[in-house]
């Protein structure tokens, strides 16, 4: 008897979530036996070295002959460089069984890069949360992101940073202070208006969203509001898919003014009103700026009941080392 159409597109729906599955199934246990391996082969050159009271730079001899040997009899895999890995994989993790087996040993290769446990941890925790690519781990690495969001934290919150990721669950957890847009490759001695600053952008909507965080979806840019019969355009428009809200942002090339929040307060204000639906929450407005004075900004801000940030944006990468110093001395001194 001949399926009918909706029989075969069922059937054909059941077959290829079930060949999806399997391949999921067979690439998790490929990279769990990987990491298994991996950690075991850097078990067995400790055991050696603690047998032999091997020095370091016994050690270095030991990761060069082996490395050696075992390409000439296994293949490639075991430069001396990955094995010098492999070694650090189990001193880092020398409990083997709170290895994440969701994380693939690329992964693994850049976070043992990071000396810190707090900031090893807190970008093995977003890997898993998130579903970073490596790609995506390499640039929150190089652009500092775990100590921009604990510089604005306390001691616990740090500590909770560190041992499970960074979760958005207010307006305050998505805000960073600078925002580092080093991939627009503009430098701070070069001329630039506010339009080609927010080109650039565009340009590099992928990167942009990546600095952004998770949830952003993006709307539109110069959105277009008309009030007294004169229009007003909002830079960039995006939508949070965990805050349930929209989020403006206005970009400024030079120190934020006091007018430019009123003009942000006014950009919310018509959102709520004219653009939220039912189940949407009140908009969220960030101006990124060259400049920021603090003090300014909390009087300028003082008694709005929207929710406006003021955030400075950087060209370049940040000096992670006096970042990573400020954050140490916050935990020591609390």
């Amino acid at each position: 008897m001949i399926l009918s159409n909706q029989e075969n597109i069922e059937l054909i729906n059941t077959i290829k979530e079930l060949v999806v599955n399997s391949r999921k199934n067979i690439l998790r246990n490929i990279n769990s036996e990987i990491i298994i391996t991996y950690w075991s082969i850097g078990k067995l050159i400790i055991e050696q070295e603690t047998k032999k009271n091997i020095t370091d730079k016994s050690s270095r001899q030991l990761l060069i002959e082996l490395s050696k040997e075992l390409t000439l009899q296994i293949g490639k895999g075991f430069s001396r460089s990955n094995l010098t890995y492999m070694r650090l994989f189990f001193l880092k993790y020398p409990d083997g069984v709170t290895l994440s087996h969701q994380i693939s040993w690329g992964h693994y290769y850049e976070l043992l890069k990071i000396d810190d446990d707090l900031e090893r941890r807190f970008y093995e925790n977003q890997v898993s949360n998130e579903n970073w690519s490596i790609r995506e781990l390499r640039r929150n690495k190089s652009t500092a992101l775990y100590q921009r969001l604990a510089l604005k934290k306390q001691k616990d919150e740090i500590l909770n940073l560190s041992n499970f990721g960074q979760k958005i669950e207010s307006e305050t957890d998505l805000i960073k202070d600078p925002y580092v847009l080093e991939f627009l490759n503009l430098s701070e001695k070069e001329s630039f208006s506010e339009k080609e600053l927010e080109q650039k952008i565009i340009d590099n909507l992928q990167e942009f969203l990546l600095e952004l965080g998770k949830g952003f979806a993006f709307i539109g840019r110069q959105h277009r509001i008309t009030l007294r019969n004169r229009h007003y355009y909002v830079d960039l428009v995006f939508y949070h898919r965990i805050l349930k809200c929209f989020i403006l942002i206005d970009l400024k090339i030079n120190e934020v003014e006091h007018l430019d929040i009123g003009q942000m307060n006014l950009y919310l204000n018509y959102f709520e009103m004219e653009q939220n639906v039912e189940g949407d929450n009140p908009p969220i407005g960030i101006i990124l700026t060259t400049e920021k004075d603090d003090v300014f900004v909390e009087y300028a801000i003082k008694g709005i009941t929207n929710k406006i940030f003021v955030s400075k944006y950087q060209l370049y990468l940040p000096e992670k080392e006096a970042l990573q110093e400020r954050i140490k001395s916050i935990v020591e001194k609390e």
